[in-house]
């Protein structure tokens, strides 16, 4: 049976102290300087891929900052070319794959722990990412989480972002109906759904971050911030403007085509549209980005994709904490494999196999099986057994992110 997931803050705070007293390996480096306190994901070698161990120590830490009165800025940062390239993957596929899926479950209810906790979090936080703010995976498994839980998240011109779940028979977890569905028109429809890149200009110019500032500069303001005398949202703000600049997003970027996706991403299926891509194309001539999107979502799973678009609509309405749940009970059906043969409708893949290929690098991509969107059923994501997944509104700290 899978943990029970909760947001009691207290508890949760009692629970990562008493654990992390535990000896546990030194992955994260944690330096204080005036009032501000700057942690670094410290795993260059795996491109500080967040483990259980990760989670729980940078847990700890923040949960002690937030209580300690010096300390009224937190900086999060990246040691080497990657500021966190996700969760760990390998261990919990591995794991579900023997059998032993809770694990899994485990390792996930701290990982939304952790994201609730920085989301809900007292004092300003800043997120500083030079490069490889990317959901792309790889052969190794390996993606890059989101920062969008920070009050002030900075990107640079070699960010990425994108989230392609889809390809590979998950769907946009960790909070992504909750972010995702707060950025301009339906943009987060068609990030989710098609899997689509954003360089550093395009995150900054759709509000994932908060601020575009040139890498030439980012040392300075990291600096800056670790003396500023009397650190809050305000006077935070102010310094990072000084560093700011325009981001100028790219003539043929798919953020200047919003009032296209806001037309085509606002029909009620994932079908339509498909339809709706097709029919804009069909009239206007192709256009690299539509062109992209209706591959992805053509090869991508159905239920995957059909998950995430109810999911998001849901998340407009929702509290981060609700949003969060969500995602637990969805992911632990993956995880079990109860969703069944409406994963890939005709076959018998599930998203464990998925992933244990994509691991073992077999297969670099999951191409189209026997299976369409067209014929997985409504009912395989709108069985009456999921109304569980409603939850009562529940009192929640006031968020310090902008999103």
């Amino acid at each position: 049976m899978a943990p029970t997931l909760n947001f009691d803050r207290e508890q949760n705070q009692v629970f990562m102290i008493n654990y992390c007293m535990t000896t546990l390996p030194f992955i994260g480096c944690f330096h204080w300087k005036f009032l501000c306190e700057v942690v670094i994901l410290n795993r260059p070698e795996k491109l500080n891929i967040l483990n259980h161990e990760m989670i729980c120590q940078i847990s700890s830490n923040l949960v002690s900052y937030e209580n300690d009165p010096l300390v009224q800025l937190v900086i999060l940062k990246g040691n080497g070319k990657a500021f966190c390239a996700g969760g760990d993957v390998v261990s919990a596929v591995t794991s579900s794959v023997a059998g032993h899926w809770t694990y899994a479950a485990r390792y996930y209810k701290k990982l939304l722990t952790l994201d609730h906790l920085i989301a809900t979090y007292k004092k300003p936080t800043v997120c500083v990412v030079e490069s490889g703010l990317s959901y792309q995976w790889n052969s190794d498994g390996r993606r890059s989480r989101s920062f969008y839980a920070t009050r002030f998240r900075v990107v640079t011109e070699k960010a990425v972002f994108a989230m392609p779940e889809a390809s590979i028979g998950l769907f946009p977890d960790v909070g992504a109906n909750y972010f995702l569905s707060r950025l301009p028109g339906l943009f987060g429809e068609y990030l989710g759904l098609s899997g689509a890149r954003l360089d550093g200009a395009e995150i900054a110019a759709c509000g994932l971050a908060t601020h575009f500032v040139p890498s030439t500069k980012l040392k300075s303001l990291e600096n800056a911030l670790q003396v500023l005398s009397s650190p809050n949202v305000s006077t935070i703000s102010a310094l990072i403007e000084t560093f700011t600049e325009k981001s100028n997003v790219k003539e043929d970027s798919p953020f200047r085509r919003l009032e296209v996706i806001n037309k085509c991403f606002s029909k009620e299926t994932v079908e339509e549209i498909i339809e709706s891509l097709e029919e804009h194309e069909s009239q206007n001539g192709a256009e690299k980005w539509i062109t992209y999107a209706l591959s992805y979502m053509r090869s991508s799973c159905p239920t995957s994709l059909k998950i995430f678009l109810k999911s998001i609509k849901i998340g407009r309405v929702e509290k981060i904490d609700q949003c969060l749940y969500g995602d637990y009970i969805i992911v632990c059906h993956f995880l079990r494999g109860t969703l069944g043969n409406h994963f890939y409708e005709d076959t018998d893949i599930s998203f464990i196999h998925v992933v244990t290929i994509v691991l073992l690098n077999l297969l670099k991509r999951v191409r189209e099986q026997s299976y369409s969107i067209k014929t997985t059923s409504p009912r395989s994501i709108d069985d009456e057994e999921w109304e569980y997944l409603g939850l009562p509104d529940r009192s929640n700290i006031e968020i310090m992110s902008k999103l």
